[in-house]
């Protein structure tokens, strides 16, 4: 039996990916350029763009593919429109792709299968218990909030938890966390098989599960 193929994800300041060399604004599709113009708020503004970008960046090392097409697709299963819903690479559609985005970071992932990837900010507070509870068990919030760190525990399951949620919550999904200590990141990807993660310079620390 071949080895499973590896996914990949990468993390990444907004500043690092608006930065980087091979990718501008002018990459994304007319759909996304409409979406992106409606957001109001300059630094979500380019919160939004570097994931966009960044993804097309992690599809592109992942394929070979260049990032002028390696843009992700969005279909919604429950209106039965494009333009929003989980991503998907038309060209490759035996891959899955993900990406995130929060206040100055972003993440990408893209492998065979499902993946799902998420990320937040290592010193946010943890969204309040109801909301968690609809994403995860509830054993599972009382054994993080009786640890000696509750909000970093409960922090690091809700990034699990969406990473699981965006790869479709299938049995047997793997899922690698990891803390980015030089952009004070917490992230997750969820998929089938092992990962690749790439830090963009700095080490990472991997919490499979």
């Amino acid at each position: 039996m071949p080895p499973p193929v590896t996914a990949l994800a990468v993390v990444a300041t907004t500043g690092e990916v608006l930065d980087h060399p091979e990718l501008h604004e002018g990459l994304l599709a007319p759909w996304e350029r409409e979406r992106l113009d409606r957001t109001r708020v300059p630094s979500r503004r380019d919160d939004v763009l570097a994931a966009r970008l960044l993804v097309r960046l992690c599809v592109a090392r992942f394929t070979g593919l260049p990032p002028a097409v390696s843009g992700p697709d969005q279909f919604c299963e429950g209106c039965r429109r494009y333009g929003h819903g989980r991503p998907y690479l038309s060209r490759r559609p035996g891959l899955g792709v993900s990406l995130s985005h929060a206040d100055g970071l972003a993440a990408a992932a893209v492998g065979p299968g499902p993946v799902g990837v998420d990320v937040e900010p290592a010193g946010r507070r943890p969204s309040p218990l109801p909301v968690l509870r609809r994403l995860l068990p509830e054993a599972e919030l009382r054994e993080a909030a009786a640890g000696p760190d509750p909000a970093a525990a409960l922090l690091r399951l809700w990034v699990r938890g969406e990473a699981r949620f965006k790869a479709g919550g299938q049995e047997g999904t793997r899922v690698l966390e990891w803390t980015d200590h030089d952009r004070s990141a917490v992230a997750a990807v969820a998929g089938a098989g092992p990962v690749t993660v790439i830090a963009c310079g700095g080490p990472a620390s991997g919490r499979p599960g």
